[in-house]
């Protein structure tokens, strides 16, 4: 039990960032995307003796992350409980705050399905194939839902931020 739980917390310390910043991008709240990050490694906890192939352990985190944050859109929970105001808790972009800023505000407002395509897609870096199999649908949905989401972005975006290819 012991060799279980420092191995589990060893790999928590060390992807617990990279998924917080993951959930941030699909949720645009901090407060949420430590939830949702929560809530995806208390799952991954409780299936932890049965997990066998440690070498995919991301793979499997990120598919619970987007899970979890797709079934919460569903169910309506974010409004219910999301509280109004801006959020202080941003992280230091290395380029203009401005741009980052819109572009995080232009993210926010793409549907959730297409937003967790292109986070996947240009974020993560993960082939079209492996975004298809963490959202449980085809290449060819996935391919859709990133040109789409792409669009959606373009017409949020003002024409000055405009240069998404």
């Amino acid at each position: 039990m012991a060799d279980r739980d420092a191995a589990f917390a060893e790999y928590f310390a060390a992807r617990s960032d990279a998924m917080r910043a993951t959930a941030y991008l699909l949720c645009g709240d901090w407060h949420r995307a430590e939830d949702l990050v929560q809530t995806a490694f208390t799952k991954l906890y409780l299936v932890w003796n049965r997990v066998a192939r440690h070498e995919v352990l991301d793979s499997y985190v990120r598919q619970i992350l987007v899970r979890t944050f797709l079934d919460e859109r569903r169910r309506g929970w974010w409004r219910r409980e999301q509280v109004g105001g801006a959020d202080t808790d941003r992280p230091t972009p290395p380029h203009s705050p401005e741009n980052r800023l819109v572009m995080l505000q232009a993210l926010a407002a793409v549907p959730p399905r297409q937003r967790a395509v292109l986070v996947l897609r240009y974020w993560e870096d993960l082939s079209v194939e492996e975004s298809a199999a963490l959202l449980g649908c085809s290449p060819g949905t996935v391919k859709s839902q990133a040109a789409r989401g792409l669009d959606t972005l373009r017409d949020l975006l003002p024409v000055s931020h405009n240069e998404i290819q």
